[in-house]
């Protein structure tokens, strides 16, 4: 099967890349670098032209409300115009969990108009929801510090792995259209609070933690389920201790 991977050079991307070639699929590894540019189209037809499927896993450069807006929307719309024009059959896009419950968010709301470009498109289309990255929990983590102390907001976070979601994105991407989202999370849900613990404590840093129900996320305020999986959702297999301690 002959598959375009969109962002082909990003921390999913490349690991998406890797997993479809060693199936022995004919990926076509498009990013800027190569020509495809999402922001004004160009080289988008190029890459398409053969391909079966479109695996889009870019990223916005800015997470600023804005920047994240503007980039969501023209890649979006351009990628679906040159789904269109070259036929492809099945459009994968890697999204967020609760990406629809938290408007107060500038990127949750650009990643809702880039979901919706998609399924409103007519193109068949498969929409891979993950939770937060067991890479970023540092900068997580970083970003609660107030005065010398981790202020953790009162919610859970389920921390997944990267390599986890290029392989949920790779399923996805040689399976049929499911027309919908397909949930994947890491294998256990923490507290904000111990998810910082376990990060300082991997740093040898001694941070006070303290839960904080005024505490937000980058910003938005999240509930105690806001970032996590429900019924029906793929639980990966590796889980956040494991991942800290391989570093």
């Amino acid at each position: 099967m002959r598959i375009t991977v969109i962002g082909a050079t990003g921390q999913v991307g490349s690991k998406v890349v890797q997993l479809l070639r060693a199936e022995g699929h004919d990926v076509v590894a498009a990013s800027r670098e190569t020509g495809a540019d999402v922001l004004t189209g160009a080289g988008l037809v190029e890459a398409l032209t053969g391909a079966q499927v479109l695996v889009d896993v870019v990223n916005s450069p800015s997470f600023e409300d804005d920047p994240v807006l503007k980039f969501f929307t023209a890649s979006s719309a351009n990628l679906v115009a040159a789904a269109k024009e070259t036929g492809v059959g099945h459009y994968v896009a890697l999204s967020i969990v609760g990406v629809d419950g938290l408007p107060d968010s500038g990127y949750m709301r650009a990643k809702v108009v880039q979901e919706k470009t998609i399924t409103e498109s007519g193109l068949p289309y498969t929409i891979v929801r993950a939770t937060q990255f067991q890479e970023f929990a540092e900068a997580i983590t970083g970003s609660l510090v107030v005065d010398g102390e981790v202020r953790a907001p009162d919610a859970l976070i389920q921390p997944i792995a990267a390599a986890d979601v290029s392989v949920a994105v790779a399923k996805a991407a040689v399976a049929a259209p499911v027309d919908g989202t397909v949930d994947v999370g890491g294998p256990e849900k923490l507290s904000f609070a111990d998810m910082a613990r376990a990060v300082l404590a991997s740093q040898g840093a001694d941070t006070p933690v303290v839960v904080d129900p005024s505490a937000t996320y980058f910003g938005t305020h999240v509930e105690q389920d806001s970032l996590v999986t429900g019924s029906g959702a793929t639980l990966a297999p590796t889980h956040f201790a494991d991942w800290l301690a391989s570093r």
